[in-house]
């Protein structure tokens, strides 16, 4: 994974958000957080996890690279914090995966709780074994380059989601939702708000039809 002279650019990270705040979106499906969002914000259906059943509320850890180079992947190891979602823009590019079986596990190790790479992955089998959650726009055996540019920390767009470090991310079955951290109080009543309704009719309906 030697970098040789690649050139990346990074973004030093502010005061990071409280850990509280990732509790208190767990308990909600994204479908959910985006009818409290006006059903904005949510990454396009491209982008899709390769394995069932995960779910994961994150912060976001941005990562722009040129197609097909994942020198700043590889940078990004040195920042990542506990509870870090790895956001990369990879451009769409899929011909040439960015991450693979042993970028996973060291993400995983290093505390981040999901990997969203708006381009391809490889070694499909080995990453659903690690339960690592993994949203991709495609699957490529083809290995990437290692020469950057790249930038770590500075907003990027992900799936047609503009995201800023320290944004919460959420993904499930269904997809991802970037959720701005100046509207996180507010988004958060908003959902609440919203399950409450949806609680309210599964019970209308289950007594209709019992």
């Amino acid at each position: 994974m030697a970098l040789e002279t690649a050139v990346v650019r990074i973004f030093e990270r502010g005061v990071r958000p409280e850990n509280k705040w990732l509790d208190a979106f767990y308990p909600f499906p994204v479908a959910n957080i985006g009818d409290a969002m006006e059903r904005l914000n949510m990454c396009d259906a491209g982008i899709s996890p390769i394995n069932s059943g995960m779910h994961f509320v994150g912060f976001a850890l941005p990562v722009q690279v040129t197609a097909g180079d994942n020198a700043a992947v590889i940078k990004c190891l040195d920042y990542i914090q506990p509870g870090d979602v790895i956001m990369i823009n990879g451009m769409g590019h899929t011909d040439r995966a960015l991450v693979g079986e042993q970028l996973t596990q060291r993400f995983q190790h290093a505390g981040a709780v999901a990997q969203v790479v708006d381009g391809a992955v490889r070694d499909r089998k080995v990453i659903e074994s690690t339960g690592f959650p993994t949203f991709c726009r495609g699957i490529s055996p083809a290995g990437p380059y290692k020469n950057g540019p790249g930038v770590i920390g500075e907003p990027v767009a992900v799936g047609g989601v503009v995201c800023c470090m320290g944004d919460i991310v959420v993904g499930d079955d269904d997809g991802l939702i970037v959720i701005p951290f100046q509207r996180a109080e507010e988004i958060l009543q908003k959902v609440k708000e919203v399950a409450k309704r949806e609680a309210e009719m599964t019970a209308e309906v289950t007594k209709q039809y019992r």
